[in-house]
């Protein structure tokens, strides 16, 4: 039986009463496969005895000792008990806040054992943080020779408020009892043996009570190899799926990660396009980027394919031939690019060329002013196209909502842009072909994974999936994409449009806040435009917030200069007010939070200063930088970091400093966070691993994606 197959709920487990089950419950831990699946967050190793006097080289000591003395300190409800101890190597101080009651437990002259985080502080060894029990042994025994109680490794969960470890220890501890035998292994035996991997039943008895703590980090090894070869497999048997494929040769003959130089002729490009796409295409002002022309043309040819695909099986399905063994292909691609590279024109391609074929496209973004900016580009561009476009989100007005929604259920829409309202249950398409989402990693996978049903359809046996198109400017390093996007193509658009100049980046020490500021007034003085970011709305002391930014920007700074404030908890439609306002040039100083991350271009803004950059991840603020440079003009930014900085943020700043390549960026993210923190950006929503974790496994699930690819390569 597998893990998850155990139902029982875990009030059958002996000693788990009807408190403790509310508790668990908090915890979203219901049934027994639950809890023996509720892995504990770290391991606290009390194999070892340490000694008061090595307490500066360990993280926590463990000894026994004697109770000396007790001592008070502070009056009336500050009154708080000390506990001199003594464990024969040195003498220290318990520091019982809130925890008088220990006053008539741990006696002077008692022997107990001791386990917790020791300091120095006002010239004594002291703990505040530490658990003390006492020992059924004479108060004359010989400390250095006594071995400490609960001399085992003691593993340390996650709790909710009225629940503590060592409850949570026995019930699982029961659970393991009672219910751990008979699980099976839920990886082939073949790559049990090939890696030294532990049985399932043995791997979730170690994880939980392991006898050494290498006994624990293999348990976690093996389950977090099981996990995450489960979730290559998944991936990889959705993109055969989706590709049709009826044998898998090689990694190159599932994903397409189009990382080559070479460049597609203009007149086989020109050749591919649609009559709609061509229209469009010679009205444009400027030239594509020889990467938006590459990636168009793949695009075009996998909506094509999916079309024709479409059309011919449906012929056959209706002259009665049986459903084919593999579903029909359908695209599903990830455009990555820069900050500022033209990814939006390519999906606009996409979008038309679906139309082409007389689809729907819906086309979604995280934030409604986002897509508005996008609904708003679209009627200009697509002007004399004849398309048919509406703005859907959730606060559009009932009235024009139910005429949006009857136009769409009617076709007589081509393209619908908007927000998470796009896959809500009363919106229906009459058909749906293509999703583009902006911004991809902003959304869940289950919202994805809504818009993605909304296309889908079944015939004769045969599901049809619509073409996805996902877009993302937080470039992605190959490893991680191949890993996490395993059941993606990916393009990607390294060229910039011509003509736009590098953004100078200076780094700026908190207190000489006002060179920077200097430097924005001469940019003022030439009627350009500037954004000044904060990492909250308000705060306290700590934390520089866009408000009292603001107010100290516009009366004392910029007092010449109209300034504005902008942050998520201004109504929307005032939020866009602002934006227009400061595009239109009426506002010259935008003091803001990172509500200006995505979809704010104003060409005429040439400065950027965002205080406390140390608070921002990397990608964060190469996104933030991308605000300006979007004209001509020489363009600035200013990260101001705190006094505290860590070495790693000095190094991330370094980076910041030295390049506007978001690929370096992303590189440099990577080794200086770790995956797990990047993916956090990337994979936004409900994907999440019980064990796993990408920062410590990266290297783990590019094994298990390899093993898992041969795997399907030997059954298919």
């Amino acid at each position: 039986m597998k893990v998850s197959q155990i139902k029982n709920p875990v009030s059958s487990i002996s000693g788990i009463g009807p408190q403790l089950t509310k508790c668990l419950a908090k915890l979203n831990v219901f049934t027994v496969g639950d809890l023996l699946e509720y892995f504990p967050r770290d391991y606290d190793d009390r194999t070892e005895r340490i000694f008061l006097k090595d307490f500066a080289s360990h993280q926590k000591v463990h000894t026994v000792a004697k109770v000396v003395s007790h001592q008070w300190f502070g009056y009336g409800n500050m009154k708080t008990l000390k506990i001199i101890i003594d464990d024969s190597s040195a003498t220290a101080e318990l520091i019982c806040f809130n925890r008088q009651f220990l006053e008539k437990v741990l006696t002077p002259g008692s022997i107990i054992t001791v386990t917790g985080q020791f300091y120095v502080k006002y010239n004594s060894l002291q703990s505040s943080s530490f658990e003390a029990v006492k020992m059924n042994v004479d108060s004359n025994s010989d400390l250095s020779v006594l071995t400490p109680l609960d001399n085992r490794i003691v593993p340390i969960y996650s709790l909710t408020e009225g629940l503590t470890q060592k409850a949570l220890q026995k019930a699982i501890s029961q659970a393991i009892s009672q219910y751990s035998h008979g699980i099976e292994n839920e990886i082939p035996d073949d790559l049990i043996e090939k890696h030294g991997l532990l049985q399932k039943q043995q791997a979730i008895r170690f994880i939980h009570e392991p006898a050494t703590i290498q006994q624990a980090f293999l348990a976690r090894k093996t389950l977090s190899y099981e996990e995450l070869y489960q979730f290559q497999i998944t991936l990889l048997k959705r993109m055969v799926e989706r590709k049709g494929i009826s044998k898998i040769k090689n990694e190159e003959n599932l994903n397409s990660f189009n990382n080559d130089e070479k460049a597609i002729k203009m007149e086989v490009f020109v050749a591919s396009l649609s009559p709609l796409q061509k229209q469009f295409f010679d009205s444009l002002p400027f030239d594509l980027t020889s990467d938006q022309k590459k990636v168009i043309f793949e695009i075009n040819q996998e909506i094509d394919k999916s079309y024709q695909e479409r059309e011919r099986l449906l012929n056959q399905l209706d002259r009665g031939f049986p459903p084919p063994l593999r579903n029909p292909f359908s695209m599903a691609r990830l455009v990555q690019g820069d900050v500022g590279s033209g990814k939006t024109l390519v999906s606009l391609f996409a979008c038309l060329r679906t139309i082409s074929w007389k689809g729907q496209c819906a086309f979604m973004a995280p934030t409604e002013i986002l897509a508005r900016q996008h609904a708003e580009t679209m009627a200009k561009l697509f002007a004399n196209l004849g398309i048919r476009i509406a703005f859907l989100t959730g606060n559009v007005k009932s009235k024009g909502r139910t005429q949006i929604l009857k136009a769409m259920k009617q076709g007589e829409l081509d393209i619908i842009v908007g927000t998470h309202a796009l896959f809500s249950p009363q919106v229906v398409y009459k058909d749906l072909r293509l999703s583009v989402i902006d911004e991809q990693h902003r959304f869940g996978v289950l919202q994805r994974q809504s818009i993605i049903n909304k296309g889908r359809f079944f015939e004769h046996g045969v599901n049809f999936e619509q073409n996805l198109l996902m877009m993302s400017a937080t470039p992605i390093p190959q490893s991680l994409a191949l890993t996490m996007f395993g059941d993606l193509d990916i393009s990607t658009i390294y060229a910039k449009p011509q003509g736009r100049k590098e953004i100078q980046t200076f780094l700026v020490k908190e207190g000489n806040e006002f060179n920077a500021y200097e430097a924005v007034r001469k940019e003022l003085q030439k009627g350009k435009q500037a954004y000044f970011v904060y990492p909250a709305i308000d705060s306290d002391e700590n934390i520089k917030s866009a408000q009292r930014a603001f107010d100290f920007l516009s009366q004392k700074v910029y007092p010449q200069h109209k300034c504005a404030l902008l942050h998520s908890k201004i109504p929307v439609e005032e939020q866009e007010n602002i934006l227009q306002q400061f595009y239109d040039g009426t506002i010259q100083v935008l003091a803001a939070t990172t509500v200006i991350e995505v979809g704010v271009d104003v060409p005429n803004a040439t400065c950027i200063v965002i205080e406390q950059a140390d608070h921002f991840g990397m990608a964060q603020l190469h996104q933030l930088r991308g605000r300006v440079g979007r004209g001509n003009e020489q363009s600035y930014c200013y990260l101001i970091y705190s006094k505290n900085i860590t070495e790693t943020g000095i190094e991330r700043m370094k980076a910041l400093r030295q390049s506007t390549d978001g690929f370096y960026i992303a590189q440099k993210d990577l080794e200086t966070r770790g995956p797990g923190e990047l993916n956090g950006t990337l994979q936004a929503g409900e994907l999440s691993f019980k064990i796993a974790d990408l920062n410590r496994d990266m290297q783990l699930l590019q094994i298990a994606r390899t093993d898992a690819l041969k795997k399907l390569q030997s059954t298919s």
